[in-house]
């Protein structure tokens, strides 16, 4: 079993189509890994077994009798509870929403199951992807598997769980702020975030429609291709193992770490030290101030988030948890005036981003400014956990990868930002590929037994 939950999702699909191995063995391996492991982790809200398992043997049975394949024939993946998936309720984490089974996937939960993917359930987040790790919903949060005392990011918070823990090879997150690259920095592994609405994001209940990406959740570069291919109805991108970063130039937003953690410091220095070991040309570049940035994109979010629920925040406040009502009420006095004010400013910032970036062929970053902190520790978490760069790029809406680059000496991953200019996903993700194969940083994998004994927390 420890063979099938090592294997990506690239490899999964060459062993399935090989008859190798079939997608049920694979599909029941990572539900026993879901099994042994998600009651300390609580990294999903519904595991589907039996519908898992039955469109594994649809798969082999397909396979056997016709030859038919899928870009992600018998690949396991868990969706964010806030994607509809048919049969199953959409929950947003919230004793809000009605539990009501959706009628039918959304856009890019289809297009992976026509690629042959099989879904074996819903990840856990934050209430309606905002906010941060809570106590008082109707379903524990998420927690990280290298310290499980510890949070794993948000507000995909489930779904980076479920891939650091191997319960599944890839999974599918929304990114408002930072939501798809959060988790991925501080699970260790890898988080794409594509050019605004390369991805179709029907079917996903909105948070900040104007911020709001869809975005694959996976150990690398390769399998986050992989999805982001299927998701965005786009050909394969091609990826070779032979690819170089030898004259590639590469711009360094030195001032988004200024205040950044020393140990996130150092690793962030040290993953620059390597690129240019590899070859590439280091540029400093010239942004403007991260504070400005996060602020714009903050009144755009809280302005939408409040439009979207102010009637339920009148209406029925008691049924939010605590932290999910402050939040999402934080737009209450956010004028129509001051949101198309931060919409211009936006554009502004965008156009200075992206000429800042007009030379190089990527960009690097530090991607949170903190380690994380116990997940029950109420006064880190209101400190910590918004001290990031990755919302800049929400505002911008170009493609941002989250990339592990290594460990703290507690043991916590670390992570580093690659960003492109606008609709340069594939450029972006083939710099990335060739920075994980001359790398290893992404290989790393929490030990197992800190979410499979007792944890302590």
């Amino acid at each position: 079993m420890d063979d099938i939950l090592d294997m990506t999702a690239s490899e999964i699909v060459a062993a399935t189509t090989a008859a190798t191995i079939s997608s049920v063995e694979v599909t029941q391996a990572c539900l026993a890994r879901i099994e042994s492991a998600d009651p300390h982790l609580h990294a999903f809200i519904v595991v589907e077994a039996e519908g898992a398992l039955r469109e594994a043997a649809r798969l082999d049975e397909l396979l056997a009798n016709s030859g038919t394949v899928g870009r992600l024939h018998g690949v396991p993946v868990a969706i964010k509870d806030i994607f509809d998936v048919r049969g199953l309720p959409t929950t947003c984490h919230s004793r809000i929403m009605s539990d009501t089974p959706a009628s039918q996937d959304a856009v890019a939960v289809q297009r992976l199951r026509a690629a042959g993917a099989v879904i074996v359930g819903k990840n856990a987040l934050h209430e309606f992807a905002t906010g941060g790790p809570s106590f008082d919903l109707p379903w524990p949060p998420a927690r990280n598997p290298w310290l499980p005392t510890h949070h794993p990011g948000g507000s995909s918070s489930g779904s980076g769980a479920a891939v650091a823990a191997s319960m599944v090879p890839v999974s599918v997150g929304t990114d408002t702020g930072g939501s798809v690259r959060h988790p991925a920095s501080v699970c260790g592994i890898t988080g794409f975030k594509p050019t605004y609405d390369a991805i179709s994001r029907d079917g996903v209940f909105p948070l900040s429609p104007s911020l709001d990406h869809v975005g694959p959740l996976a150990r690398s570069v390769e399998d986050c291709a992989l999805m982001f291919a299927v998701m965005a109805d786009k050909p394969t991108i091609s990826l070779s193992k032979d690819d170089s970063l030898k004259g590639k130039r590469v711009g360094i937003f030195d001032d988004f770490g200024q205040d950044a953690d020393p140990e996130i410091a150092a690793a962030f220095d040290a993953a620059v030290e390597a690129l240019a070991a590899m070859g590439c040309t280091l540029t400093p570049l010239q942004a403007p101030p991260l504070a400005e940035l996060t602020g714009c994109a903050r009144t755009i979010l809280h302005f939408e988030a409040y439009d979207i629920h102010s009637q339920w925040l009148l209406s029925r406040p008691q049924e939010y948890g605590l932290r999910g009502r402050t939040r999402l009420s934080a737009g209450r006095e956010t004028t129509r005036a001051h949101y198309l004010k931060a919409i211009e400013t936006g554009l502004k910032l965008t156009q200075e981003l992206d000429d800042a970036m007009s030379d190089v062929d990527v960009a690097v970053s530090v991607s949170s400014l903190r380690l994380p902190c116990r997940i029950d520790d109420e006064v880190e978490i209101s400190q910590t956990y918004d001290r990031q760069a990755r919302t800049p790029f929400n505002l911008t809406g170009a493609p941002a990868l989250s990339l592990p680059i290594g460990l703290s000496r507690d043991g916590l991953p670390i992570g580093m930002q690659m960003i492109c200019r606008h609709g340069r996903d594939a450029s972006l993700l083939r710099f990335g590929h060739a920075f994980q194969n001359a790398t290893n940083w992404h290989q790393a994998r929490p030990p197992l037994s800190h979410f499979t004994t007792n944890s302590g927390a």
